[in-house]
């Protein structure tokens, strides 16, 4: 069964357009609603998380409006992190999570992400059947089974409280100071409040949302502005969390950025070395560098490699029994402590290691080298399809050809966004830069 509806990270796009309307909401929240309550019993519950996106309140309220139409009792979580949702939703005994965000997307930008009720993204087979109901005719509930809805108070701090849980109690933070970039985001208040609970010293940016700076020169697409925070206060970590805290990227002392390939080879070797690191595997995508791929197999690990998503992670995190995965772009999987990327956890883990070692930052994040990486992104309209292109073919082909034996190259088509994303990594920068600067051209006049 298709989809066209869901992209690789739940329903997206520009509020109030295209597919992102109220009523498009009402109508998915019926049709999830449906999906879920497979009997008549008026017991079911769904939690709905949200970011600080100004659209936020419509997507709410239509949600809220089409669950309770087909006999589902609403939570409202008001402004959490993604990976609250997940937690919650099992901790809750909820049928259904919805977190309403476009994770790292501008402010503009809304989207509708649904967890299953063990916490866990729901599968591509289950988004086309809700997908499906939504094109249909959605029954609705009997007028004395409609559902109610109400705010919940408790929810952040429940969150809060269990992160606290996912590092040892001996390691206490205490002594480190931390500047933690909400992006003025979900995790605007968790955040803060949590690393101060465990000692550290917080200098908090990017927690005064307004509704429409989520994102905007924050958080982890944005890493300047956290870098030199923690320059300036002379912090010993940074910690950029993007707009839902399901990714992060780690700020040593000196400023530098760490990206997900370098916190999962830490988390790694560190998790092999402990003996917890199951299935002696760490699973991340096709993004991720070669010289993560270099680095396990230098340590006697593996490193599974998926399609574009953390959700294709997790799945095959789940099928494998690995417990360690992730994304180059922050989302770090840990399904010991979260159902899905949670940046505040793996931001708790890097401290962790900082004060079970007494090392710097620095002196951590830079686990091996890189092989010379470029991504470009190119984007192209509505109906527009370059790629099928005889001339783009053609140039792509005779890349592969010249890059052959010396690096990769990697083209797709975002799941997020109208883009298509050319990356390659070659040991010969002359040569990378050749390649993807030849690609991106003839895919560029092809948009024109």
């Amino acid at each position: 069964m298709s989809r066209k509806l869901f992209g690789t990270d739940g329903v997206r796009g520009e509020a109030n357009s295209g597919n992102m309307t109220a009523e498009l909401a009402l109508r998915l929240g019926a049709a999830a609603g449906r999906y879920f309550r497979r009997d008549s019993s008026n017991g079911h519950r769904v939690v709905i998380g949200k970011d600080t996106r100004l659209s936020g309140y419509m997507f709410e309220n239509a949600l809220t409006a089409g669950l309770t139409s087909t006999g589902m009792n609403v939570l409202l979580l008001g402004p959490v992190p993604t990976p609250a949702v997940g937690y919650l939703t099992r901790s809750m005994r909820a049928d259904l999570g919805i977190m309403i965000s476009a994770s790292h997307n501008a402010a503009k930008d809304n989207g509708i992400k649904f967890f299953g009720p063990d916490g866990f993204k729901l599968s591509d087979e289950a988004e086309a059947e809700i997908e499906a109901l939504v094109a249909g005719e959605i029954r609705l509930a009997q007028p004395m089974n409609i559902g109610r809805a109400k705010r919940i108070d408790d929810g952040l701090g429940r969150y809060v409280e269990y992160a606290k849980t996912t590092i040892p109690a001996r390691d206490r933070l205490s002594g480190l100071k931390v500047v933690v970039d909400c992006a003025n985001g979900a995790a605007y208040k968790a955040a803060p409040q949590v690393l101060w609970e465990l000692g550290c010293e917080v200098v908090p940016i990017g927690v005064a949302p307004n509704g429409l700076n989520i994102n905007d020169k924050c958080g982890s697409t944005y890493t300047q502005t956290c870098a030199e925070a923690v320059v300036a206060h002379g912090a010993d970590l940074g910690i950029s969390l993007d707009g839902d805290a399901d990714r992060v990227m780690i700020i040593d002392e000196k400023g530098q950025v760490a990206d997900g390939d370098q916190i999962m080879a830490l988390f790694a070797k560190r998790w092999a070395d402990a003996g917890t690191l199951r299935g002696g595997a760490l699973v991340a995508t096709v993004m991720s560098n070669l010289g993560l791929e270099n680095f396990l197999s230098g340590n006697g690990l593996r490193l599974e490699r998926t399609a574009v998503g953390d959700r294709y992670v997790v799945e095959r995190m789940r099928a494998g029994g690995f417990n360690l995965g992730g994304e180059q772009s922050g989302h770090i999987v840990m399904t010991d402590y979260a159902t899905t990327g949670d940046g505040l956890m793996a931001g708790l883990q890097f401290l962790a290691a900082m004060a079970e070692t007494g090392r710097r930052a620095s002196e951590l994040t830079k686990q091996f080298d890189t092989v010379p990486q470029m991504l470009k992104n190119v984007r192209y309209q509505a109906g527009q399809a370059p790629l099928e292109a005889a001339n783009v073919r053609k140039v792509m082909e005779a890349a592969e050809a010249g890059i052959a034996g010396k690096g990769r190259i990697l083209i797709r088509k975002s799941g997020t966004e109208p883009l298509i994303r050319v990356m390659a990594e070659c040991v010969d920068e002359g040569l990378l830069a050749q390649t993807v600067d030849g690609i991106v051209a003839a895919i560029e006049a092809e948009t024109l």
